[in-house]
């Protein structure tokens, strides 16, 4: 099947509820996006990054309300950055990321005395005291109650961010609700919505076609990107998953390129229209991320420094033509596209955004 790289880009825009029809539920978005940057960081905004793909729009507070009832968690997962995720992707992304057992490396062992028979304990202790949310000074104070793991309480009073993470790649912790601004920490087994790690070997697979109903069509390359590069999932086994997969595939061919997609939406995509719509999305977007900044089908080489940095970006069709920034006024747009740029159509985008005016840059 042969379909034009602006009819995949369409069909991408549809499923990042970016056009056609938007999501109604917060964790409706971050689960088709598997995983969303938690931490605001330049121009990014992830709380807007959802509020663009939603309708109609919650208003402030809805990232609050759905990490309150467990319908999202915040952890550690690409990127060693932390991440919004639904219990359900967590569950398989989660023990992609955990793999490569880092923490059984011969300089983890060293630097933290622990032997990988330790972990269970260990975790055990953290899982226990976690029950409720507990601070940093909370865990310390459990852990060195435990005569076999007191060593490690500097690490934990020295908020050590590197020790804590296999607590959420392993699925015992994920962040709980700061308390007067001080970080917690909860047990995972808490959230009433939480599976339980999944097995490797069913969600390696998964994870492929996760990010192929999100982000396809996309080539083998992407999915070494964003599970190897993202999560440290490892090039073979990602090969291996893929291959697991494929009766479920169909390669297509995007403007004489192989890519694939999932033989589920072959009509869908098929039917597609192309729309050159005017988007602006903030900085760190997945629609920019999920594909990564090199993928110059969705950002050209000129603009990729900016698309690195966080700046927001202006999207035709789904591809990056400019740059935009807050202004006293509301937004100003660095147009970059073909011609003169669509003031009107940029209206409409900034306002999407909440945005009273935008003006373009002379």
């Amino acid at each position: 099947m042969r379909i034009s790289a602006d009819q995949a880009l369409a069909w991408r825009l549809q499923r990042h509820f970016l056009t056609g029809a938007r999501a109604d539920r917060v964790d409706q978005v971050v689960e088709r996006l598997i995983a969303v940057p938690a931490t605001p960081t330049g121009s990014g905004d992830p709380e807007l990054s959802i509020r663009v793909r939603l309708e109609p729009d919650p208003g402030a507070g809805m990232v609050a309300a759905a990490l309150a009832d467990g319908r999202l968690i915040k952890t550690f997962s690409f990127r060693g950055a932390t991440h919004l995720m639904t219990p359900e992707q967590a569950a398989v992304h989660l023990a992609v990321r955990c793999a490569g057992r880092q923490w059984e490396l011969t300089s983890w062992r060293t630097h933290y005395r622990l032997q990988p028979d330790d972990w269970p304990a260990l975790r055990a202790v953290v899982r226990e005291r976690a029950c409720s949310p507990a601070t940093w000074a909370e865990l310390a104070e459990a852990v060195a109650a435990e005569p076999r793991f007191a060593h490690l309480e500097p690490e934990f009073t020295g908020e050590n961010w590197t020790l804590l993470k296999p607590f959420m790649w392993q699925g015992d912790l994920c962040f709980g609700p700061s308390v007067d601004r001080v970080v917690t920490f909860q047990a995972l087994a808490s959230n009433p919505h939480w599976p339980g790690l999944m097995p490797l070997r069913e969600a390696g697979p998964r994870a492929v076609l996760a990010y192929l109903d999100g982000y396809g069509p996309a080539t083998a390359a992407h999915l070494q990107y964003w599970l190897g590069g993202g999560l440290s999932g490892g090039r073979r086994r990602i090969d291996g998953w893929l291959d697991q997969v494929r009766p479920q595939l169909t390669e297509v061919h995007v403007d004489g390129r192989p890519a694939l997609v999932g033989s589920e939406h072959l009509d869908e995509l098929r039917a597609t229209a192309t729309d050159p719509r005017t988007l602006l999305l903030p900085g760190y977007d997945q629609w920019v991320v999920g594909a990564g900044t090199a993928d110059e089908s969705i950002v050209p080489p000129a603009l990729r420094p900016a698309a690195t940095k966080g700046v927001g970006l202006v999207l035709v069709g789904g591809r990056a033509v400019g740059t935009w920034k807050r202004s006293k006024a509301g937004i100003e747009v660095d147009w970059g596209g073909d011609g003169e740029a669509p003031i009107d159509a940029l209206r409409v985008a900034g306002e999407r955004l909440g945005a009273a005016k935008v003006t373009v840059a002379a």
